[in-house]
């Protein structure tokens, strides 16, 4: 069957044991869809929201890409292994005695700006190749540690050697890395059990759907479980321009309108129609002048 053009986001609840690649491929096919792209890996281990961009919205991915990311996380105190998860071999054991207000005590050290060194066990290329590719061969190469911002690290539940934890965090932060940072910091050791991702930038969980309950509808229906494009840039500021100057603006002319306080980047619409059709991102400078970011193909 030939592959047709559609257009939007599907939020999809990633299941345990599916690569990233593997699910999006998997949700383009069920879709049987054009274009497909993912807005930030998932590995295999984790399972949790991956935002899933289709056809034009492959415009406006690059906003999730750096948006910040929300997880439950499982934490295993007392055991550190060779991946710093549990699919790794573990490299030692020792014992947990840790209270409530020693625990509150190291979580706050890690919450704000902080300096994370990426694992080995990641996609991180090194001289071309992947550094998991040198950990499998049983090399470790030297990382520059990154910066990078826990915006919120809460305990949801104690356990005598696990942990729960939620963490709203920026672009880059690896929770593998925390977790053994915070098991290093406890003095017990730790890896990182179990991953869910909640949210991703504004969108969440809720209106998330699994593979199996995707391909459950009927292929006539599956495009009802789609987000609009628009619901990727949702957090700027809506602008609504007539249908000729919208024509014009798509079409890559830069349009003057009144000053405003300090440049910001918009969504754009054409108002003369109802609710309001979606034709891309722009820039409005100090001065007033509105320029053409990323434009939908289609016109008013």
């Amino acid at each position: 069957m030939p592959r047709i053009p559609v257009h939007g986001v599907l939020l999809l609840d990633k299941s345990l044991g599916w690569s990233s690649h593997a699910a999006l491929g998997r949700a383009k096919w069920l879709l049987n869809a054009a274009k497909a792209g993912h807005t930030g890996t998932l590995d295999p281990l984790a399972s949790g929201l991956l935002p899933v961009c289709l056809g034009e919205a492959t415009k406006f991915a690059s906003d999730l890409l750096d948006a910040d990311k929300t997880y439950a996380a499982t934490v295993r105190l007392g055991e550190t292994t060779t991946t710093g998860d549990a699919e790794g071999e573990v490299l030692e054991r020792r014992p947990v005695q840790v209270a409530p207000s020693e625990l509150e005590a190291v979580l706050a050290e890690f919450r704000g700006a902080i300096l994370q060194i990426p694992p080995m066990y990641s996609a991180l290329k090194r001289a071309g190749r992947p550094l998991y590719e040198y950990a499998r061969a049983g090399v470790t190469l030297e990382r520059a540690a990154r910066p990078v911002t826990i915006h919120a690290l809460e305990l949801r539940r104690l356990g005598r050697t696990e942990i729960d934890i939620e963490v709203r965090c920026s672009k880059g932060t690896y929770i593998r890395t925390l977790a053994e940072d915070i098991g290093r910091a406890l003095g017990t050791g730790a890896h990182l059990r179990a991953l869910r991702r909640t949210a991703v930038g504004a969108l969440t969980l809720d209106a998330a759907v699994s593979l199996e309950a995707l391909e459950a509808v009927s292929a006539a229906r599956r495009t009802e479980c789609l987000l609009p494009v628009d619901a990727l840039v949702q957090d700027l500021t809506p602008l609504a321009l007539g249908a000729e100057e919208a024509a014009r603006w798509a079409c890559g002319q830069t349009l003057e309108l009144e000053p405003r306080a300090d440049a910001a980047r918009v969504r754009v619409y054409v108002q003369s129609v109802v609710p309001g059709q979606f034709m891309g991102v722009g820039e409005v400078s100090a001065a007033g002048r509105l320029r053409p970011l990323r434009v939908m193909a289609s016109r008013p």
